[in-house]
This record gives C-alpha cells, sequence and structure tokens, in this order.
C-alpha cells in the first residue's frame, strides 16, 4: 500500500510532490534542499549549514516512517559545484552510524531555488 508521507519538521514541497512516499515498508523521499522548515528560511550563503539543514530535513522524514540513518540503503547527491564535494562528503559521513549506503554524486547545471545541494533518498525498515 503507498502512503504518502508529509509532515511539519520537514520543508513543504516546492512543486506537485510528495515529501517523501512509503510502499512495502520502503520509503522514498524526494530530494531534500536546505529550507528551515520551522522559519522557512532558504539556508544558502553558508555550505556547512546548508548541508547540515538537508540532513536534518531528511532525519525529520526518518523518524516520521519510524526509520533512522542505519535503514537508509540509497542516496543521491546532487550538487551545483564539484568543488564543494569534500565538505558535502565530511558532513554527509558523520550523519551514519554503521556501513553507508549506496550513493552517487553528480554535478548538475543548476538545483531548485538556487541551492548548492539537494539529496534524496531511499530507506528500507530493517
Amino acid at each position: 500500500m503507498k502512503k504518502s508521507i508529509s509532515i511539519q519538521n520537514a520543508p513543504a514541497p516546492v512543486g506537485p510532490y510528495s515529501q517523501a512516499i512509503l510502499h512495502n515498508d520502503i520509503m522514498y523521499a524526494s530530494g531534500q534542499i536546505a529550507i528551515n522548515p520551522k522559519t522557512n528560511e532558504l539556508i544558502i550563503h553558508d555550505l556547512t549549514k546548508e548541508v547540515n539543514q538537508v540532513m536534518e530535513n531528511i532525519a525529520s522524514l526518518l523518524n516520521a516512517a519510524e526509520m533512522n540513518w542505519d535503514d537508509v540503503i540509497k542516496c543521491s547527491i546532487f550538487l551545483k559545484d564539484m568543488s564543494n564535494f569534500e565538505i558535502v562528503n565530511e558532513i554527509y559521513a558523520s550523519y551514519f552510524n554503521t556501513s553507508f549506503p549506496a550513493r552517487e554524486t553528480v554535478e548538475v547545471a543548476r538545483l531548485p531555488k538556487d541551492v548548492n545541494v539537494e539529496i534524496s533518498f531511499i530507506a528500507s525498515k530493517s
């Protein structure tokens, strides 16, 4: 059964899509950008704060589905500038406790709201 996940602790979608879909204990999450869900503020002028906000938004979605970082099996990272790879990679890695999920990181020409990073993920209940 397909269930749309929409929570207040993650940013509202900026288009016609769900924050995440839970189907047969697998969560497919839309790309997360650095919108603070409490203030609706977009964080783009400090890459460290931006990446941490993206990861906190992901954590909120995981919590809503009673999942955690160990349940993440796949991530896709989209960067506006690949020269930011090391900073993003260091922050990203700090959120995981056990084996890392499968992942790709790609540089793209442009992201929604001109952010520097967007991350989508798939998680499965253990």
